[in-house]
């Protein structure tokens, strides 16, 4: 090493401010954040929390480098799980997370954000009650997925069997290709998001059930993740769990509004932000807290998974839970707000 070069590093040195060497926040400062990969797959309200704590910066907050992902469905984030590209899928406890479990993933859900079936049922306009679903096409996104377990508990409430009653589950794909089916009509109804529901609404279509008012439980929204994650580092669990309940707060108070609106808009991929105008107040009750991943809902989703397959109909949903991280929280009053 040449003696101009020497000189060029020690001069570097002597030029920094002498606290920060004697200052631990700023050398933490210098280092890289721990980068957390979150995946998901619906275009849906309930994603709003993840969307408004990346937007703020909640999760940077708590010294997180968040990656919110959205992936073509639930196989695909599964996967990303099991391989380590991602720490969590966001979603819904279905055939795919309850199929990953059976299959020998040490999956569990460690939070519950939506534990009640919410969204609507958006039909044709020449539909005008439930009993005119018999012989009719509903659009889902996959069999044993998100939305086909919610179209499923909406039949089942209202005493429809797709078998008996000839009703055709068809795969279409996410929300926007089955709104866009429903518009067309290459199916007669479906799942849809408040969003995407208010809009086909305006094109004269029908909202047969707005299905949060069935009361129907159901782990709508979960945080999915490994045991073993959880085991090695319960911080990054914390610090994320804690960026998502400051979203729901953040959401919840009227004065954000604006900032709600346009992170909803940009998770939604709407053109304008005043599209998503429903979606934003249907938000105010959707989201729990406490954040725990009821039992309840879990067991309606195993019971009705279970009757195509032995394995997921004995599971007990103890089995896909770790809500440790939760009672913490909560006994340390962060839910006291």
């Amino acid at each position: 090493m040449n003696n101009a070069l020497v000189f060029s590093i020690v001069a570097f040195f002597l030029c920094l401010p002498v606290n920060f060497f004697l200052n631990p926040s700023l050398l933490e400062a210098a280092q890289p954040l721990p980068r957390v990969v979150i995946t998901y797959g619906a275009l849906a309200e309930r994603e709003a929390p993840l969307h408004v704590a990346r937007d703020q910066g909640f999760f940077r907050k708590y010294g997180l480098d968040v990656q919110v992902v959205q992936t073509r469905g639930a196989p695909t984030g599964i996967s990303a799980l099991a391989s380590g590209d991602c720490q969590f899928w966001y979603g819904t406890a279905s055939g795919v997370t309850f199929g990953a479990v059976v299959g020998g993933l040490d999956g569990v859900f460690v939070a519950g954000l939506v534990n009640k079936l919410t969204g609507a049922f958006v039909v044709g306009p020449g539909i005008k009650s439930p009993s005119d679903l018999k012989e009719k096409t509903i659009g889902v996104t996959s069999a044993g997925g998100g939305i086909w377990m919610y179209a499923m508990l909406a039949l089942e409430h209202w005493k429809l069997d797709p078998k008996r009653d000839k009703i055709n589950l068809r795969v279409i794909g996410e929300q926007s290709v089955i709104a866009q089916a429903i518009a067309t009509g290459i199916v007669d109804g479906g799942y849809l998001s408040y969003t995407f529901a208010s809009i086909l609404e305006r094109q004269g279509f029908r909202i047969l059930a707005d299905l949060a008012k069935l009361n129907i439980p159901i782990l709508s929204v979960g945080m999915y993740g490994r045991r073993s994650f959880i085991n090695q580092s319960p911080d990054v669990v914390e610090k994320v769990l804690r960026g998502l309940v400051d979203a729901i707060v953040f959401i919840q108070e009227p004065a954000n509004k604006t900032a709600v609106m346009r992170s909803l808009a940009r998770g939604l991929h709407l053109p304008r932000v005043e599209e998503a105008q429903e979606g934003y107040e249907r938000l105010e009750n959707i989201f729990d807290l406490p954040i725990y991943p009821k039992v309840d809902g879990i067991r309606n989703a195993v019971r009705l998974l279970g009757v195509t397959n032995e394995k997921i109909a004995r599971l007990k949903p103890e089995d896909v839970v770790d809500n440790r991280i939760v009672k913490k929280l909560e006994q340390e009053g962060l839910f006291r707000r």
